[in-house]
């Protein structure tokens, strides 16, 4: 009954002695899969890129002023569009920008990063002016 209990150990001593024994191969061999700490280091993201990353998965959104300025200007995104529109989102949001300005194309969006919303946008025939206000960075996808 001692044998069932203790693992076939006639002693504490040697039960302990037996799990520091394997304690130590798997630290020699980095454990987990021998995947070192290094490893999983590199992997590591920040709590901020994590959330960020959660955010922008369901892409970038439309306000009411911006939807009205694509339908006004007939302006259409293509898929590629849409999704190099969220990556250059979602770089201006890590880079700390909270307005941006995307360019990609032919085309120019203002962007709120924090609400990962396109704020309005406009295609290079109907800005004349090539002034773009109130941003504090662009990102050119």
């Amino acid at each position: 009954m001692n044998n069932i209990i203790t693992g076939g150990y006639t002693s504490i001593q040697q039960a302990a002695n037996s799990l520091q024994n394997n304690s130590n191969i798997n630290h020699e061999t980095g454990g987990a899969g021998d995947v070192s700490f290094q490893e999983i280091f590199q992997q590591k993201k920040s709590i901020a890129e994590i959330a960020y990353e959660t955010k922008q998965s369901a892409g970038v959104r439309f306000s009411k002023h911006a939807d009205a300025r694509l339908r006004q200007r007939d302006i259409q995104l293509t898929k590629d569009q849409m999704e190099r529109l969220n990556e250059g989102t979602q770089k201006a949001g890590l880079k700390g920008i909270k307005e941006s300005l995307v360019i990609l194309d032919n085309l120019a969006f203002i962007v709120n990063t924090e609400n990962n919303t396109v704020v309005t946008a406009m295609d290079s025939t109907n800005n004349e002016e090539n002034v773009y206000t109130n941003i504090d960075g662009a990102v050119i996808i």
